[in-house]
């Protein structure tokens, strides 16, 4: 099966998906909770910019799918945090 890269056109998706899958890399690349939470953190405020987008369109969607990613990342950073609460 091929996989395809879905596309969204949005500038502002665009410059946040290179600085998320950079964070994303470094996350996956650091051992132990508490590297990956400082990440982790850092990712949460990268995709709020995403979350919170002046430009966001209920009818797009290109904007669905923005939102749609950019939550399902902030519930993991969600979860990195709250393990390392318990480490």
């Amino acid at each position: 099966m091929h996989k395809e890269d879905a596309k969204i056109n949005c500038p502002t998706f665009q410059k946040q998906e290179t600085v998320a899958k950079d964070i994303t890399n470094k996350i996956n690349a650091i051992e132990g909770v508490i590297g990956k939470a400082v990440f982790a953190e850092e990712l949460r405020k990268e995709m709020d910019v995403l979350l919170s987008c002046q430009d966001y369109k209920n009818t797009s969607l290109d904007c669905k799918n923005c939102h749609f990613i950019a939550n399902l990342r902030r519930k993991t950073t969600d979860l990195i945090v709250k393990a390392k609460k318990l480490a």
